[in-house]
């Protein structure tokens, strides 16, 4: 991902540097390379109580709803937004906006292209490679935004934000479409939601048109993507980061540019900053809650309402992140988060190609893990692969911050 310049000198922050930025983004990371499967196996252990509870917030919803685990994806998206008003604003400001827009350009490309290798690359023929995943997103949010950013005042940003998300509801509840599963309506087909697994069983010459309904697999976005999406699509017929969803997604980094420029503005005392990213935070949750009682919150379609509730959380996480780490400076704690922080891209990328659970194995692996499971308790095995993986990706991304080795696209 863009991130702003790192310190020149030492391995702390520099003062231009928001370190709860930083340290909000290792948060966000560091339940992708490991914490997740801690918690998981801590349930196995025992399901009670808040470790049960953590387990199942640690898991998406399957379509409709939202856990803690479906905030990860677009509060990443939101720091994207956050980022490039400091990064694109000091280019600007030292270089002009043309070297600007080339900037976002080339870095949206190499970001796309890493999101194709990321995916399988061209390891499989073309029917077979995944176009659009969660790094192309990223790309994408970040190319459309960084330009917008370079090209329009806060008030037309906020009024395209606007028009991105009500625009998609307007397309997602209006738009008619074939209902193109092989036996529309069947019984068996809506208890399953979807009955088909892929492309040859669709019947796009089917005359049952349907609009305003948000099925899996049957609403407008997964439509265009069966439809129109080559390559493999994640989900069998459509892809959760589809062609549609990526509008709302671009929403979604605007919602952190608008936090970028508040935490950048001189005239606002920073208790009022966190006061601001509080209320907003609050008031999205709770108009997209609203408004998901007739446009869903789904993650898998990135539905307008689940970019209130998503942003919303991540503006409370980014106002308390903020006050703890900035404003009272307490920054020891978190040391580990700006390790992974400042090369996210690049232990997510170790996480694909490496995969510390798999390198794990070969240190607590085999006889290893039955012995704790006999010793110990059943289920404990897993519980130290699961911490010896995460000490993996946290020691790879100290090494690397300590030797100022920072991937920047």
């Amino acid at each position: 991902m863009p991130e702003e310049k790192p310190p020149a000198s030492g391995p702390s922050a520099s003062p231009q540097r928001l370190m709860s930025l930083d340290a909000l983004r290792g948060f966000d990371m560091f339940w992708i390379i490991g914490a997740e499967d801690l918690v998981h196996a801590l349930n196995k252990i025992s399901h009670a109580g808040l470790v049960g509870t953590l387990a199942v917030q640690l898991t998406h919803e399957d379509w409709e709803g939202f856990r803690f685990y479906d905030l990860i994806f677009p509060l990443f998206v939101f720091i994207v937004g956050v980022s490039l008003v400091f990064s694109l604003g000091r280019t600007i400001a030292t270089s002009g906006r043309a070297t600007a827009v080339s900037r976002v350009i080339r870095r949206g490309a190499l970001l796309f292209l890493i999101g194709i290798f990321y995916s399988g690359g061209f390891s499989t023929r073309g029917p077979d490679i995944r176009l659009l995943g969660v790094l192309n997103r990223i790309a994408l949010c970040y190319l459309f935004c960084g330009l917008i950013f370079c090209f329009f005042r806060p008030k037309t940003m906020i009024a395209i934000c606007a028009s991105l998300l009500i625009g998609y509801w307007a397309l997602m509840t209006f738009s008619a479409f074939p209902d193109v599963r092989p036996n529309p309506g069947g019984t068996q087909t809506i208890a399953k939601e979807t009955g088909f697994t892929n492309v040859a069983q669709l019947n796009f010459s089917s005359t049952n048109i349907v609009h305003g309904v948000f099925i899996k697999g049957v609403n407008y976005a997964n439509y265009l993507d069966q439809k129109y999406l080559p390559g493999k699509k994640w989900d069998g017929t459509w892809d959760p980061e589809g062609l549609l969803s990526t509008l709302p997604a671009v929403a979604t980094c605007l919602l952190g540019v608008f936090a970028g420029l508040l935490l950048k503005s001189a005239a606002v005392p920073d208790q009022r900053k966190v006061l601001y990213l509080l209320i907003g935070g609050l008031v999205c949750v709770l108009i997209g809650h609203l408004w998901g009682l007739q446009f869903p919150v789904i993650k898998k379609i990135w539905t307008s309402s689940y970019v209130l509730v998503a942003g919303g959380y991540s503006a409370l996480l980014l106002g308390v992140f903020y006050l703890i780490v900035d404003v009272w400076k307490y920054q020891k704690w978190c040391q580990p988060l700006i390790w992974i922080g400042m090369n996210s891209i690049t232990v997510y990328l170790a996480n694909n190609i490496i995969n510390f659970d798999r390198l794990a194995l070969r240190f607590a692996g085999g006889d290893v893990r039955g012995f704790f499971d006999t010793m110990v308790t059943s289920g404990f095995g897993d519980l130290v692969i699961a911490v010896v993986g995460l000490a993996l990706g946290v020691l790879l991304c100290h090494f690397l911050y300590r030797r100022k080795i920072f991937l920047r696209l």
